[in-house]
C-alpha cells in the first residue's frame, strides 16, 4: 500500500480485496455448515467501503458457484452497524420460507478508504480500521441447531441529529473515514434506545443477558458503554479481544465478536445474548440472541 494511491487504485483495491476476502469468508461459512453454494436461496451482501456495479454479491455468484436462480440483496452504506440490519433481512427471508437458506456476507476493505491529512480524526480512523469479512448461514424450520444462537428479534434506534458524526465522505475523489470525537458520549443513548424496548418486548431485563456481543468501535466506546450499562470488564472481554487482534473492520466486526463468544464464552442452552452495534445515521442496532 502506498500513501499516494489514486482514487482509481483505491477502488481497484476495494474490488480485489472484497472479492478475495468475501470469497474466503463465504466458502469457509458454507464448509462449516456442511453446505454447498447451490444450497443457498438468498445471498445478502453488506458493505460500505467501496462501490462497484455490478455489486460484490453479483460478482461473487459465479465465483462461488451459486445456482442461477439465487436471490440477491445488497446492503450498502450502513457502516459499522450494517451486519445487524443485514441479518434482519436474511432472517425475514428464512422465516417467510421455512427450510430455505440465506447466506449473509459482511465484507469491508477499510484500506481502500485510507486518506491522508493533518486531522486527528483521520489518524485515529486509519489506525483503528482494518480489512475483514464474515459470513453467516440462516434458516428456519426443523434444521438441527449448531453451537450458534437463535436470533430472536431485532431493534433499531436512529437519531438524525447526529447524521454527520460517523461514516465515509468523498474528498478529492477518495473515501475518507469520518469518526467524530463525540461518538463515545452518544453511544449509550443510541444503544439504550434500541435495547430497552427490545428487552421489554420479551419480558426481559438487563440482568437476564449473559453475553454482550458488542461491536468494538474503539476502546473509548467500549469503556463508556461498560460504565453506562454497568457491565464488568469480563462482559466485554470478547469484544476487546477482537479489537486487539483484528482492529475495527466495520460491519464484520460484531460477527467476529459473536464467534469469539460462541467459541470461548461457554454459552449454555437458554442463555440470552444482546448483539449491539453503532453506525452512521446515527443508529443503534441490537439483535436479541438465545442459545
Amino acid at each position: 500500500m502506498r500513501l499516494n494511491e489514486t482514487s482509481d487504485e483505491l477502488n481497484r483495491r476495494y474490488l480485489h480485496g472484497a472479492m478475495e476476502t468475501g470469497y474466503k469468508a463465504a466458502r469457509a461459512c458454507l464448509a462449516a455448515g456442511g453446505l454447498s453454494p447451490r444450497d443457498v436461496d438468498l445471498f445478502v451482501v453488506c458493505t460500505s467501503t467501496g462501490y462497484v456495479c455490478p455489486d460484490i454479491g453479483s460478482r461473487l455468484i459465479g465465483h462461488l458457484g451459486f445456482r442461477p436462480d439465487v436471490q440477491r440483496a445488497s446492503m450498502v452504506g450502513l457502516g459499522c452497524a450494517g451486519a445487524i440490519p443485514s441479518l434482519q433481512r436474511a432472517c425475514d427471508f428464512a422465516e417467510a420460507h421455512p427450510g430455505r437458506i440465506a447466506l449473509m456476507l459482511a465484507v469491508e476493505i477499510c484500506s481502500a478508504c485510507y486518506y491522508v491529512d493533518d486531522t486527528l480524526e483521520t489518524v485515529v480512523g486509519n489506525a483503528l480500521c482494518a480489512d475483514g469479512a464474515a459470513a453467516v448461514l440462516l434458516t428456519s424450520g426443523s434444521s438441527p441447531k449448531g453451537p450458534y444462537p437463535t436470533i430472536v428479534d431485532f431493534a433499531s434506534f436512529l437519531d438524525p441529529e447526529h447524521l454527520d458524526l460517523v461514516g465515509l465522505e468523498h474528498r478529492n475523489g477518495k473515501l475518507r473515514i469520518v469518526l467524530g470525537a463525540e461518538v463515545p458520549e452518544v453511544a449509550f443513548s443510541l444503544i439504550q434506545g434500541a435495547l430497552t424496548p427490545l428487552l421489554k418486548r420479551h419480558g426481559l431485563c438487563q440482568s437476564d443477558i449473559r453475553f454482550w456481543v458488542t461491536h468494538p468501535g474503539g476502546s473509548k466506546v467500549l469503556v463508556n458503554l461498560a460504565q453506562r450499562l454497568g457491565l464488568t470488564d469480563s462482559a466485554l472481554h470478547c469484544a476487546k479481544t477482537v479489537l486487539r487482534n483484528y482492529g475495527n473492520m466495520s460491519s464484520p466486526t460484531v460477527l467476529f465478536v459473536l464467534d469469539e463468544v460462541t467459541r470461548h464464552g461457554e454459552p449454555q442452552p437458554g442463555d440470552w445474548g444482546a448483539m449491539m452495534a453503532l453506525g452512521p445515521g446515527m443508529a443503534g442496532e441490537v439483535a436479541l440472541l438465545q442459545w
